[in-house]
């Protein structure tokens, strides 16, 4: 499905502000500023973009934890400032503070994320399920990596998803990579969209380091899910420039990973790919395109001036206490 010159200006403006905000969130885990932990996302943040820029309004989005799916709520529409107060324990955060990693930003169709690789199969199918079952012409849009398809729930959905001809994506961000395990050792087969033919639903590869190339595809999903026609999986092959999570080695096996690798990988790094495209097509300038980088640093610096201005979040004893259950 082809891109107008207005849905290619949004996504690289997207996929701009997303470069900025992944820079933001490195920057203060390495140094102090956020609770937790931050699984980086530069280099993979094309497929995020064009997975959410899209979806309509009632769509259910389940972002990627790679770059704490900042790629992908923001693309959806979600103003940051409570999800980086959320990262940095304060009473203004999306969960008051109380949770980290963790967000839900419901009236965006963004209900859950959890460090359970794989779970999210199983409420995707529920939210897909209960639209078509309500007839809302809604889509789910679901995003996980490659390791969350060696989990058997990914089976599970992609079996009811198919049966039922739910109005379910798949989208698999596939960065080769889980923590530390390759694909290559995962999995049988190099492409992971090929186990969606045995289930029946139609599968596409694109490159994850093209942003407008995941979003035709994404467009494509979403029309075939909308219209009734059932699932879709779209494999974005993907690269992932630094370590699974801040702090940990960066390593494939037992074997940190190349110099070498690294700076190959960088020869496609997303935003310089997609700048490329656009001046080529005339589509921007290059003053246009500075001006979307200083656009994007200026919305940074206002989102991270409100979370550090934000009260800490101070629960009380009895909120603490009320979700024990004694034995």
């Amino acid at each position: 499905m082809s891109l107008d010159s207005d849905q290619m200006k949004k996504l690289f403006r997207n996929l701009v502000r997303a470069y900025h905000y992944d820079q933001m969130m490195y920057r203060r885990i390495t140094t102090g500023q956020l609770l937790g932990f931050y699984h980086p996302g530069e280099g993979a943040l094309a497929p995020g973009v064009g997975a959410a820029t899209f979806l309509e309004q009632g769509d259910i989005l389940q972002p990627h934890h790679r770059g704490h799916g900042i790629a992908h709520m923001l693309s959806r529409g979600i103003d940051l400032k409570t999800y980086l107060a959320e990262h940095t324990g304060k009473e203004t955060g999306c969960n008051r503070g109380r949770s980290s990693f963790h967000w839900s930003f419901p009236e965006f169709g963004v209900h859950m994320s959890t460090g359970y690789i794989g779970l999210t199969f199983t409420p995707a199918v529920g939210w897909a399920w209960a639209c078509q079952r309500r007839g809302e012409n809604r889509v789910v849009m679901h995003c996980s990596g490659d390791g969350s398809y060696g989990q058997g729930r990914a089976h599970e959905a992609m079996l009811y998803a198919a049966n039922w001809k739910l109005p379910l994506v798949f989208w698999c961000e596939n960065n080769g990579m889980a923590i530390h395990a390759t694909a290559e050792d995962m999995h049988p087969m190099a492409d992971i969209s090929s186990l969606a033919a045995g289930y029946g639903i139609p599968a596409v590869i694109v490159d994850g380091q093209d942003v407008f190339a995941c979003a035709e595809a994404a467009l494509a999903a979403i029309e075939r899910a909308r219209s009734g026609k059932g699932p879709s999986f779209v494999e974005c092959k993907v690269l992932r420039f630094k370590e699974h999570d801040v702090g940990t080695p960066d390593l494939a096996g037992y074997e940190p990973r190349t110099p070498e690798l690294h700076e190959d990988m960088r020869k496609r790094e997303p935003v310089a790919l997609a700048t490329k495209r656009v001046l080529a097509e005339k589509l921007l300038t290059q003053d246009e395109v500075d001006a979307l980088h200083e656009e994007a640093v200026a919305e940074v610096a206002e989102v991270e001036k409100f979370a550090d201005e934000s009260p800490v979040a101070t629960p009380s004893e009895e909120e603490l206490l009320a979700a024990v259950y004694a034995p």
